[in-house]
């Protein structure tokens, strides 16, 4: 009596797939993976790979912004390179000494000057002014995520920030940073709050997944427990549209509470409207 069975035996849960991009019901050959998911499972590591490696394209990204009348400062952390980024997490969180010199004399109310803001670039906060908020992006530990996410999202929130009244300041754009860059970011301008977009952890199905953090009333030295965070935001996560909505509400909740992190509890309504009121279009980039 044979006992040869087929060569790759399917798993029963393969409907499920159809449901999630997470590595379930992968089937077997033998005792192995298939050939095709082994390779699958190679191509994804790689992808996460060089999330963390690529380089963040700053001058692109300005362009961007300032292309849809934002205004633009190019700053970096106290990291040297990449590799100290990835073996230093405490340089990442701090800015470096020209960074710090360039946010306090735009505070002061200096101009941005070749290494800040484009010339041309449309001002919506007075030099010296403090802001409600203050949008800071750094690339994290996926540029990828924020070269995908970062400029449209950008785009679309300042128009609802503007629509509630609320005083944008100058888009910060970090290189090698980690989240708590935003709360010097944020303390050296003055802002009410700090908002950080960045690129998470690559995983093993989204080397492109960008985080947002928000700080109320920042300062060096603040810690996690302070901060909400909005996670996965990508194609196939969380969506630009719903990124968006559920930012302003925790955003609205935290400028009337006085407060974020722990004691900022996320109940946003499934009806929710940002501030109110339907949100603008996305400005034109």
């Amino acid at each position: 009596m044979s006992t040869t069975g087929p060569i790759i035996t399917p798993d029963h849960w393969s409907e499920l797939r159809r449901f999630t991009e997470a590595r379930i019901s992968l089937g077997r050959c033998g005792v192995s993976l298939p050939l095709a998911e082994s390779l699958a499972f190679r191509l994804a590591h790689a992808q996460a790979r060089d999330a963390v490696w690529q380089p963040f394209r700053v001058a692109e990204l300005a362009g961007e912004l300032e292309g849809a009348g934002l205004e633009c400062l190019r700053l970096q952390s106290a990291v040297a390179d990449r590799g100290e980024y990835l073996t230093r997490p405490d340089k990442g969180r701090r800015l470096g000494d020209a960074s710090r010199e360039l946010l306090a004399a735009r505070a002061a109310g200096g101009a941005g000057g070749a290494d800040g803001a484009a010339s041309g670039a449309a001002l919506h906060v007075a030099p010296g002014a403090a802001p409600d908020v203050v949008l800071v992006v750094g690339d994290g530990l996926s540029s990828r995520a924020v070269h995908e996410t970062a400029g449209p999202l950008v785009r679309r929130l300042v128009p609802v920030l503007r629509g509630a009244g609320l005083c944008v300041g100058p888009v910060c754009l970090v290189e090698n940073a980690r989240v708590a860059v935003a709360d010097e970011v944020g303390a050296l301008l003055g802002a009410r709050v700090a908002v950080i977009l960045i690129g998470e952890r690559p995983g093993l199905t989204s080397p492109n997944s960008l985080g947002i953090y928000l700080t109320h009333g920042p300062r060096p030295g603040a810690t996690d427990e302070a901060r909400n965070c909005i996670s996965n935001v990508r194609p196939g996560g969380l969506s630009q549209e719903e990124a968006v909505r559920k930012l302003a509400y925790l955003l609205e909740e935290s400028l009337a509470l006085g407060l974020s992190g722990v004691g900022l509890k996320d109940k946003m309504p499934a009806a929710y409207l940002p501030f109110g009121r339907p949100a603008p279009p996305a400005l034109e980039g």
